[in-house]
């Protein structure tokens, strides 16, 4: 029905995974260089997750 909200819920998923993986590469004594890299890479990581999953759903239905 809403478009909008979708990617409002994914975008908002993908933040929460990058917050996740920043402060458990803090906890590992990562620089916070180190650390916003690899957030950086888990939030990209988990936007194309959700691309390839949407892509392969309109392919189905």
């Amino acid at each position: 029905m809403f478009p909008e909200a979708g990617i409002a819920i994914v975008v908002m998923f993908a933040l929460s995974v990058a917050a996740a993986a920043g402060m458990l590469a803090r906890l590992d004594s990562a620089g916070y260089p180190t650390a916003f890299v690899c957030a950086a890479t888990a939030f990209a990581a988990a936007l194309t997750l959700a691309a390839v999953v949407a892509t392969a759903m309109a392919q189905l239905v």
